[in-house]
């Protein structure tokens, strides 16, 4: 009995050139791929350099007088790990946050697209300022301030692990750097009109009141931490404020042009 052939794939596209279902996870297949293999490669690339961060990070507190210990035979060697993996995945944010627009991109209309685009650049650049913010101001100014309560009593000496160092540190740098990204997402979401300078407006008293209670939650208990936190927040969102004022009020105009185009265009129509 003769074999039957077996049935033709079928064609990525549809006879009205729109991509298919298989298509689109055929598509999202490969862009997952590409995220894992550059995620596992900088890891990888990382572990290699993971003693010399942890050597870097451990040097910004001996500047203030602090002295490190690790309290469990593994301990310093996770550390190495843990610094590699989220070394690793600030890295690769880049390429992931590509990989969504690139596959979101068929999408969008040009604008937006431009937008998106436009948003890559400059959130990788508003995070390398926030690191660059915590670096040189707040973790400094937090380290001598915290080791400068020893003073106050003789007979307390500091024994502070590795872990607990990093967690303090590694937090502080992702925190600062997730925060100076508000000003480019009030930008965006009002460029999309899913934000609107009435509406920041209106939770500014509650965004203040939430902006001291996250700094009291990752600050050490004292108010000099909490103040040097809250206020960059605070003015980072009232920059968000005037951002999203400016870009919305874009958005409205190129709306009302739009509006205006369609009724010249059904104007003529009647006419002939």
């Amino acid at each position: 009995m003769a074999r039957k052939r077996p049935k033709k794939e079928k064609h990525e596209e549809n006879s009205e050139g729109m991509m298919t279902v298989s298509g689109h996870l055929k598509e999202l297949r490969n862009r997952i791929a590409v995220i894992l293999l550059v995620f596992v490669v900088t890891v990888v690339v990382f572990i290699t350099i993971a003693p010399t961060l942890v050597n870097f990070f451990t040097e910004m507190g001996t500047r203030f007088g602090y002295e490190f210990v690790f309290i469990a035979p593994q301990e310093l060697l996770m550390q190495r790990f843990r610094v590699a993996i989220i070394g690793a995945l600030v890295l690769t944010s880049p390429v992931i946050l590509y990989e969504v627009f690139a596959f979101a991109k068929p999408g969008l209309t040009k604008n937006e697209s431009s937008t998106l685009k436009l948003s890559l650049i400059l959130g990788v650049l508003f995070f390398c300022v926030g690191l660059l913010f915590a670096y040189y101001v707040a973790i400094p100014f937090m380290l001598d301030f915290l080791i400068g309560l020893r003073t106050e009593t003789d007979y307390i000496k500091e024994s502070i692990s590795v872990a607990s160092y990093l967690d303090f540190v590694l937090l502080l740098f992702l925190i600062f750097g997730a925060m100076f990204e508000m000003p480019l997402i009030s930008v965006v979401l009002s460029r999309f009109g899913l934000l609107t300078p009435n509406m920041l407006n209106k939770g500014r008293p509650y965004a203040i009141i939430l902006i001291f209670i996250v700094a009291a939650i990752i600050t050490p208990p004292d108010i000099a931490s909490q103040i040097l936190v809250a206020v960059p927040m605070i003015l980072l969102y009232l920059l968000s404020t005037l951002l999203s004022k400016i870009f919305y009020k874009k958005r409205k105009a190129k709306q009302a042009e739009a509006e205006a185009d369609m009724d010249e265009d059904s104007s003529d129509e009647e006419e002939e």
